[in-house]
């Protein structure tokens, strides 16, 4: 393989067009530069998987807390006219454009012009005429579409030839008549002509053209002014081409034209554009109370991140570094869900097509995320940006993003704090739930604290407070021998109260 130029570019100081929407500091203020560091590892690695996979070009950029971090690119976006790939070229992302027609369509329901459980056929008359597969299935409805659960077949790779069809060919499709694999509802199919046909209901009910659409109340707000759908819209020097890898060589793909199925996979866009998509992204999380003025609100941003529709059990799932963590999937809207066995939680698409591949996958609870584009058949970074994640967290050192914990929770440690290791007056404190001292005898509790506070010898100190959320959380108590864990939970009474307590001793 040809040796290809690469560049690596640091955006510490760059801004995000969603900075406002960032929330507050959180405890280490070193983050970014902690991450920073990982620059080097990182490049390492997509270079790497560049000269593996025969990637004619691949860009790539590290979002943290609403800032692209990072950016770095290897090989060529145009190879006929040498035109090296950097953090500006302009890639088809495909399935990645997914999210973008459910932002829109939650725009479109927040504004209270759809209901996601609005029959498709109420914007789309010729899905009425579909025949489904029982006599008893549903109708077809948008939360169908936007979950991959509407009884489509799978339909990759016929889906990435029809990136091109008209409006006027998708609906003769549907008056014709369509195959089901499911009945609607009852299990997750992949499905681009599904997303094809959402991009038709965010035409008819905002009345504009749906390219428009996205223009206005997406990619403009966001300050994403290279991002097209139309290859033609973008400049020669700026677009990659797509390529595939035959026989030790090379060969162009064409461009497809935008059309009906370009909102299930035809957006073309630049890791600097897509950056503040992420950053958007990320800026719903944690819940907070300050200003909300994004394109779509946090709230909705959250629902789209949900798993809406189960997908998969991979008992044997495998990290890149080997190491073996069971996990669940699911899709949410326009996005994929993943839970592994520590309970970290990733979110985000991949993406393929002739030409081209794609992913991005970001961390919510560490406000960490990973894009990458190429321009080869499927070229595909799904799992190198899995292992780009596992290894910022690691040298970096990253911790989840932790907001303060409520009042009530600081309170309620110290008033427990005070209460140990005796419980001395505890039944009369009114600090305790009705349930509590019936579940838990006091003679008990003394006798467990107790020999506790012995294991643990000269009590040090007690450890700042760590919220689960706003009514539960965990503190250590620091001894001189062993360390105690508490865990508590409050009640949903307006004043809260201690409705569970548990206390295990840390080895030092």
């Amino acid at each position: 393989m040809m040796k290809l130029p690469h560049t690596l570019v640091l955006c510490l100081l760059a801004a995000s067009a969603v900075d406002a929407q960032q929330p507050p500091a959180f405890t280490d203020p070193a983050r970014a530069e902690k991450v920073a560091a990982t620059a080097h590892a990182v490049r390492q690695m997509f270079e790497a998987h560049a000269e593996r996979q025969h990637l004619p070009g691949l860009a790539w950029g590290v979002v943290l807390d609403g800032r692209l971090l990072y950016a770095g690119s290897v090989g060529r976006a145009n190879l006929e006219a040498a035109i090296p790939a950097d953090q500006r070229s302009l890639f088809r992302i495909a399935s990645m454009s997914k999210s973008f027609t459910a932002l829109a369509i939650l725009q479109l329901r927040d504004a209270g012009k759809l209901s996601l459980d609005d029959p498709a056929s109420n914007y789309i008359p010729e899905m009425k005429h579909l025949t489904l597969l029982t006599t008893d299935a549903p109708v077809i409805t948008i939360r169908h579409l936007l979950t991959h659960s509407a009884g489509f077949p799978e339909d990759n790779p016929w889906g990435d030839r029809q990136l091109a069809d008209s409006d006027q060919e998708l609906r003769a499709l549907l008056a014709g008549g369509v195959s089901f694999s499911n009945v609607p509802g009852v299990a997750y199919e992949y499905s681009n002509l599904g997303f094809a046909l959402l991009g038709q209901i965010v035409q008819v009910v905002s009345g504009v053209d749906y390219q428009d659409y996205t223009r206005t109340h997406i990619f403009d707000p966001l300050g994403m002014t290279s991002t097209v759908w139309e290859y033609e819209r973008a400049p020669a020097e700026r677009l990659a081409l797509g390529y595939d890898w035959v026989d030790g060589a090379w060969v162009s793909i064409p461009l497809e034209h935008h059309g009906s199925f370009g909102a299930m996979g035809g957006l073309i866009t630049s890791i600097d554009d897509f950056a503040k998509y992420v950053a958007l992204h990320l800026s719903a999380w944690p819940p907070r109370s300050n200003a909300d003025d994004g394109p779509l609100r946090r709230s909705s941003l959250r629902e789209m991140h949900q798993p809406w529709r189960f997908a998969a059990l991979m008992p044997d799932f495998r990290y890149p570094n080997g190491r073996t963590c069971p996990s669940a999937t699911a899709y949410a809207y326009g996005l994929r869900w993943m839970r592994d066995c520590d309970g970290t939680v990733t979110i985000g698409h991949s993406g393929g097509l002739p030409g081209f591949g794609s992913n991005w996958t970001m961390m919510p609870e560490y406000g960490l995320a990973v894009m990458s584009f190429d321009n080869r058949t499927y070229g595909g970074t799904s799992t190198l940006n899995l292992a780009v994640l596992d290894t910022i967290l690691v040298l970096a050192g990253l911790e989840p993003r932790q907001l303060a914990p409520s009042e009530i929770l600081q309170q309620r440690t110290k008033e427990l704090v005070a209460l140990f290791p005796d419980w001395k007056g505890a039944e009369r404190s009114g600090l305790f739930a009705e349930n509590f001292f019936l579940d838990n005898r006091v003679q008990d509790l003394v006798a467990r604290t107790t020999s506790l506070y012995t294991e643990a010898g000269t009590i040090l100190g007690v450890s700042e407070l760590v919220p689960q959320n706003q009514l539960r959380g965990t503190f250590t108590i620091r001894g001189e021998r062993a360390d105690i864990r508490v865990f508590f939970t409050l009640t949903p009474e307006k004043v809260p109260l201690i409705q569970q307590v548990t206390m295990v001793r840390v080895p030092h």
